[in-house]
């Protein structure tokens, strides 16, 4: 026997409400094979749970669309933080400043490798250190590093902290959007259940096909196991909705 499968995704819920208030609304009351309880019930959940998908998905795609312009700007600061490191490095190499300047930028002073720039954080807390030492050691009247210059690397640590916490943001927006649509999907598969439950109690008299026939128009779904395919003509399984 085929057996009932209930809707997993948020597409096929709301096709399964849309079904059922369709029926609902086409359907006399004393002909309907579910409560008039059950449709107000759909009736006043269904848009919304339509608008809930639609927000969260608004939020998702705003969020994924932007980490594309974060990333980019994250690579760029990371690019030219690494320059400007990779430039006082070379001074104190050469002997144009001494090793212990590297204290001023939070590094170690025997120390020449570049810090890890990987994660969002790496790059935060080192963008902030090498800036404020640079600024420092140029007020104390020391040459400034160029090519790139401070200021130049300060463009880009701006643009990518703003970008990041603004990511943040959106990120918040979604998981607050996804939190109040797990909600509702809670409720819309409740709804839904006892949608199916009463249409199948109102046509159990019926025989097992024609039964599952007039359960489908209303949105049941109705599943065959492979094995129970084998020796069926296409036109004998019931199709899903």
């Amino acid at each position: 026997m085929p057996y009932r499968r209930l809707p997993n995704t948020d597409n096929a819920r709301l096709k399964a409400l849309k079904t059922a208030y369709k029926k609902g609304k086409s359907t006399h009351p004393q002909e309907l094979a579910f409560s008039q309880a059950t449709f107000s019930r759909i009736e006043l959940f269904i848009n919304s749970f339509e608008k809930a998908i639609a927000h969260y998905k608004a939020a998702y795609e705003t969020q994924v669309e932007r980490s594309k312009e974060h990333q980019q700007l994250a690579k760029k600061a990371r690019l030219y933080l690494s320059h400007f490191i990779q430039v006082l490095n070379m001074a104190i190499a050469r002997g144009e400043l001494q090793p212990a300047v590297r204290e001023m930028y939070g590094m170690d002073i025997d120390e020449s490798k570049l810090p890890s720039l990987n994660s969002d954080k790496d790059l935060i807390e080192w963008g902030k250190k090498i800036i404020e030492g640079e600024m420092n050691r140029t007020r104390r009247g020391m040459q400034p590093i160029t090519n790139p210059t401070i200021a130049v690397v300060r463009v880009r640590y701006d643009q990518f902290v703003e970008a990041h916490n603004y990511q943040k943001v959106l990120q918040q927006n979604t998981q607050r959007m996804l939190a109040q649509l797990n909600d509702l999907r809670k409720k819309a598969d409740e709804i839904i259940v006892d949608v199916w439950n009463e249409v199948e109690e109102h046509f159990k008299d019926l025989p097992d096909d024609e039964r599952r026939e007039k359960a489908s128009s209303y949105g049941v779904v109705y599943v065959y196991r492979k094995n129970e395919l084998k020796g069926l003509s296409l036109d004998s399984v019931i199709p899903n909705i």
